[in-house]
């Protein structure tokens, strides 16, 4: 058996259309939506309802501004619009159609936290099946998945005003859809275990989310493999633990590479 594993495809549509040939079936991580695109401005949800020159104004303040700035200056930008919230559904809409209909081998998909899994079943057509909180055969192996990340202790499930939502998961929400994933072989998640190495972004210079519960699924469960994105300068891409690789698939808008996975 061959499968192709991504995540963290943030729009990048062409290079998903390629990411299953040669495979048996493609496993997609999630964070499929490009909401800011700090590289190309024009791109991204943001630089389709703004353009460029303000998200690259918005950038130049997440960089080097305070966050303060960076949130007056977001708030400034939804203030435009008559509806920010519909702007931005139809901005996802616009995504999701091209994106899922770039997923060419029978594909396995799971949201991370860039995403709006309530719209998915609308876009996932023949061959794309939605596995989060569930464990599926292929090839022979069990697979586990769970989708989301754990939302951060303090924070809100919904601030009032909010014009989107990613998809953050209560603790115990997440934990008890990890805790259903028994006697699998394979682990694929969207957030990292909470491990240090994989969980530290060099560029970013910060630990993004991992999550406990799947730090403890893999030490009692013992799966030969945990796939994961998120993090996409992790100072370490790889981290043996026991029995288990845990590997860390690549930042796939950039890298445009799929992982492979052999048996």
């Amino acid at each position: 058996m061959r499968v192709h594993v991504v995540s963290d495809v943030h729009g990048n549509a062409e290079a998903l259309a390629r990411a299953g040939e040669g495979a048996d079936a493609l496993i997609v991580l999630g964070d499929l939506i490009d909401f800011v695109d700090y590289h190309e401005h024009d791109k991204g949800i943001l630089g389709t309802l703004f353009g460029a020159e303000k998200v690259a104004a918005f950038a130049r303040l997440r960089r080097e501004g305070t966050r303060a700035e960076a949130v007056a200056y977001s708030r400034s930008l939804w203030a435009t619009l008559d509806d920010p919230a519909a702007a931005v559904e139809e901005a996802i809409r616009a995504q999701y159609t091209e994106l899922f209909a770039a997923m060419k081998a029978p594909t396995y998909a799971i949201p991370g936290n860039v995403d709006s899994p309530h719209l998915w079943p609308e876009f996932a057509g023949h061959g794309v099946t939605l596995v989060d909180g569930e464990v599926v055969e292929i090839g022979g192996l069990r697979f586990g998945f769970t989708g989301g990340v754990v939302l951060p202790e303090g924070v809100p499930m919904a601030r009032p005003g909010r014009v989107w939502r990613p998809y953050l998961r209560a603790p115990e929400e997440f934990d008890a859809s990890v805790a259903k994933l028994t006697g699998i072989d394979v682990l694929c998640t969207h957030v990292p275990p909470a491990f240090p190495e994989l969980t530290y972004d060099v560029v970013a210079r910060k630990h993004e989310l991992g999550s406990a519960a799947l730090a403890g699924l893999i030490i009692s469960e013992r799966p030969r493999w945990s796939l994961f994105g998120h993090v996409h300068q992790p100072l370490s891409a790889r981290l043996r633990v026991g029995g288990t690789e845990c590997r860390n698939v690549g930042h796939f808008k950039v890298t445009q590479r799929p992982y492979v996975l052999r048996w």
